[in-house]
């Protein structure tokens, strides 16, 4: 996400990554043809594996029509203020609905909305049975208590996976959790998909935030992963990271992990979407990963890349979150 991070990154800071002495992210280098590189990791394509689940979604959006005398899916996004990158993000999310047949509702609301009038678009989500998912765009304007809002939204229809009881029951051995955040399920999903085995692989999750970091440790022990948080206060992270199988990293780092981190033949998940300077592109900027790419490829037996890796899978996987809010409502979910 480009611009301001909100407080539901939690403790997880970029700043903290970057002011440290001991660390050396690896400096865009903007000539560098990555065509003529050798890589020997395979591309995890996470666009691909995107489009083959939202076939599938397509595909039984249309079958519980048919067993619901065509009752439509609805997806309600609140978007507060105006960021470019959120508007952009929201743009995708309506496009991805069209294709797979979700009914896709928008409010919009200047930044200067009180806090109040957001939650009462939220009930009124929350009282709408057409409306199966809910979202609240982050960033919110710095005068909301974001906390305050998603705890306000239905955990029925808490798509993002945002709400504390989802959380929760996520953490609990047992107990299953109506919806999973979205990002760390796509996470999962690119590692199953791609056949690649998480039951008992050491994994090291890098970040800790309540979005990403933090629910894809509990997603990766749910999987049968030994699984070791490395955060912005690890002492010698390079040593924790490069014993293991498997890397997510997930902290808004641009190259903050190197090729030393990486174990040779380790399996490496690139969370991070971060905007660098590059005069020679249309928008003065590209994005990049928090792995080193170019490193990392050479050592890493598989890699996702950026922005066609875990990008894709977020909203692929919102959209499974609805159609599975949908088929609970209506009595199908299996």
């Amino acid at each position: 996400m480009i611009g301001r991070r909100p407080a539901m990154f939690g403790w997880n800071g970029p700043k903290i990554w970057r002011d440290r002495k001991d660390l050396q992210p690896c400096q865009a280098i903007l000539d560098e043809d990555l065509a003529k590189t050798e890589f020997t990791a395979r591309i995890i394509d996470g666009k691909l594996i995107a489009e083959e689940i939202r076939q599938e979604i397509a595909e039984e959006i249309m079958r519980l029509k048919s067993q619901t005398n065509g009752k439509v899916l609805g997806l309600a996004v609140v978007l507060v203020g105006s960021y470019k990158d959120s508007e952009t993000y929201v743009r995708s999310k309506k496009k991805a609905c069209k294709e797979v047949g979700i009914i896709s509702l928008e409010e919009n609301l200047p930044v200067d909305s009180s806090e109040e009038e957001v939650l009462n678009i939220v009930r009124k989500f929350n009282d709408d049975p057409s409306v199966h998912g809910i979202l609240v765009q982050l960033p919110l304007p710095k005068h909301m208590n974001e906390e305050r809002v998603f705890a306000a939204i239905s955990v029925e229809k808490d798509v993002d996976g945002f709400h504390p009881l989802n959380i929760g029951k996520l953490a609990m051995q047992g107990r299953t959790p109506p919806f999973v955040p979205c990002t760390p399920r796509g996470c999962i999903e690119l590692l199953l998909r791609s056949n690649v085995e998480i039951k008992g692989k050491r994994v090291v999750v890098i970040g800790r935030s309540n979005i990403v970091g933090t629910p894809a440790a509990m997603l990766l022990q749910r999987n049968q992963a030994t699984v070791t948080i490395v955060h912005s206060y690890t002492p010698n992270p390079t040593e924790i990271t490069c014993e293991v199988d498997i890397v997510i990293a997930a902290v808004g780092v641009a190259h903050l992990v190197r090729g030393d981190w990486i174990k040779p033949g380790a399996v490496v998940i690139d969370v991070g979407i971060n905007p660098i300077e590059d005069p020679s592109a249309k928008k003065g900027y590209r994005l990049v990963g928090d792995v080193c790419f170019k490193e990392g490829a050479m050592k890493a037996s598989a890699i996702t890349p950026i922005p066609a890796g875990v990008g894709p899978m977020t909203i692929a996987m919102l959209l499974r979150n609805t159609l599975d809010s949908a088929k609970r409502a209506y009595g199908l979910l299996d």
